[in-house]
């Protein structure tokens, strides 16, 4: 089989694992965001297999596709909010996830560095969002507490409940599949 259409092939079938396994929620957050059963993961292993130019595309059409099925066309949001909320929570915090495979020369340090890369990029990504599109707010009410004049602390905070957990369940995943030969040589190896 041809190296492009290998993988081309790998990368429909992990963006569809990835879209799968975003259905399936760990935790949910009440105004957005969730801890998922790995669902950045395939998309790291594309980017891992055949380069940051597949992984960047694979993670653009994952975005995209978050953007159908994340519901942010309902909040009533201001078209300048609307616009914001589609580039900084969508498409720049997915596509990011692209990225994972940029030091995979480097063997294993160096495909863990890029895992936690790329979720501390989508983080900032999702962060940048929390102050600047929702600072006008007057007031936030969450974790049964309201947040006045306190975006940043707010956006960090709100961010980081399902950010934190998901970076730690995908690095470990990741080490886990590491660790197994098989998958271990498939990851290592050029496509």
């Amino acid at each position: 089989m041809n190296t492009k259409t290998k993988a081309l092939v790998e990368s429909a079938i992990m963006i569809a694992l990835a879209v799968v396994l975003d259905m399936v929620k760990v935790w949910n957050m009440p105004y957005g965001g969730s801890v998922t059963l790995l669902s950045m993961l395939p998309i790291m292993l594309v980017s891992i297999r055949h380069g940051i130019g597949w992984g960047l595309g694979s993670a653009f059409c994952f975005a995209c596709i978050q953007i159908i099925t994340g519901g942010v066309f309902g909040w009533g949001l201001t078209p300048v909010m609307l616009i914001g909320s589609l580039l900084l929570d969508y498409i720049v915090a997915f596509t990011v996830i692209g990225l994972a495979g940029l030091f995979r020369k480097k063997g294993t340090s160096g495909i863990m560095a890029g895992i936690i890369l790329v979720c501390v990029l989508r983080f900032l990504s999702h962060f940048a969002a929390g102050f600047i599109l929702w600072a006008n707010l007057e007031q936030f009410i969450a974790f049964g507490q309201e947040w006045v004049n306190r975006p940043v602390l707010y956006s960090l905070c709100y961010n980081g409940m399902y950010m934190l957990p998901e970076t730690v369940f995908t690095a470990v995943a990741a080490v886990l599949l590491m660790n197994i030969p098989q998958t271990r040589k498939l990851m290592l190896s050029k496509a």
